[in-house]
């Protein structure tokens, strides 16, 4: 039976064609749309959006992440991407040079618990993706805070053209940046925005397969800031 708006979507279950769907969520079978993930069918703005419940990130090279550092060897940093898949960073991809063992202590240039940014430079299932920091914005993230997400809650927290990422900003002063590993970098003017930030992406987590979450979301924030007077 085809499924319809608000219906939970089960992998193997059929689409209506005209509801707006993204690999690897879904694959075509034929001329039908088919779930491969748990989902469910959302209407927002009169249109039918699928969205997923569960997910894990597969990367993909191009792919911004946000990386954890798990460990330090001879001449690379292993990173935890939220992935299946543990990444690498070389040292001399870091340092925008080459590595001397001799000098350059890995340990005190990155440590374990540690956040990146990072771009997806090459992966083809056969071996670890493999990292880059070369470019603008990338590198070792100094302040601020990173929030785990679902991947596939990503789109939501993200919204059609940046509008959710926008809203939250706006109302918060704080800058986020939403990797599509599902890990959220929140920078904010004080610890108080922080908390009222994080507090309003997970409720964007929670209730992303709810109509009308924008306004619930703006109105969640304001309420939060009148009631800590910040």
């Amino acid at each position: 039976m085809m499924k319809t708006y608000g219906q939970i979507v089960l992998p193997g279950d059929r689409l209506d064609s005209r509801v707006e769907a993204e690999r690897p969520f879904v694959t075509e079978v034929g001329q039908e749309k088919v779930a491969t993930v748990l989902g469910m069918i959302s209407q927002r703005e009169g249109k039918g959006f699928f969205v997923p419940l569960k997910s894990i990130y597969v990367p993909k090279p191009g792919d911004i992440v946000i990386g954890l550092v798990e460990a330090v060897a001879a001449t690379s940093w292993n990173v935890d991407i939220n992935s299946p898949y543990s990444a690498l960073l070389y040292a001399q991809d870091f340092l925008g040079r080459s590595f001397n063992p001799s000098t350059d202590d890995l340990y005190q240039i990155l440590k374990p618990g540690e956040y990146l940014k990072a771009r997806i430079f090459a992966f083809d299932k056969t071996r670890s993706p493999l990292l880059t920091v070369q470019g603008e914005g990338l590198g070792k993230l100094i302040k601020g805070a990173v929030i785990d997400v679902p991947p596939a809650k990503i789109p939501r927290i993200i919204g059609k053209k940046r509008s959710m990422t926008a809203l939250v900003e706006e109302k918060t002063g704080c800058s986020l940046f939403p990797a599509t590993n599902g890990r959220v970098h929140v920078d904010c003017p004080s610890p108080e925005l922080e908390a009222v930030a994080i507090m309003a992406i997970k409720l964007i987590e929670r209730e992303a397969h709810i109509p009308g979450l924008t306004e619930r979301v703006a109105n969640f924030i304001e309420e939060e800031r009148r009631r800590k007077g910040i």
